[in-house]
């Protein structure tokens, strides 16, 4: 019985942790989209610039790779185009 109960605390521990890792990322997402939203407006905005390196720094991060097996050079680049090729 107890051993179930471990296991069944694992499951919500590891959940928790991608759930918690899963809401970082998304975060982190959205303030860089809106980063480069910005910086294609206002090319000189030292807020939005300070953003966008940030978010560089973070998805090409020793941790980044830690908590996800998102490839963080390819949603730089994704996130890249998406802001580019939009109106």
């Amino acid at each position: 019985m107890y051993k179930n109960n471990m296991q069944v605390k694992l499951f919500i521990v590891e959940d928790g942790f991608s759930n918690l890792a899963n809401a970082i990322i998304l975060q982190a997402v959205k303030d860089y989209r809106d980063a480069l939203k910005t910086l294609k407006k206002y090319p000189n905005s030292i807020e939005a610039n300070k953003e966008k390196f940030s978010g560089e720094r973070f998805f090409l991060s020793k941790w980044f790779s830690n908590i996800t097996s998102i490839d963080g050079n390819m949603l730089l680049k994704k996130l890249r185009e998406e802001v580019m090729n939009h109106e």
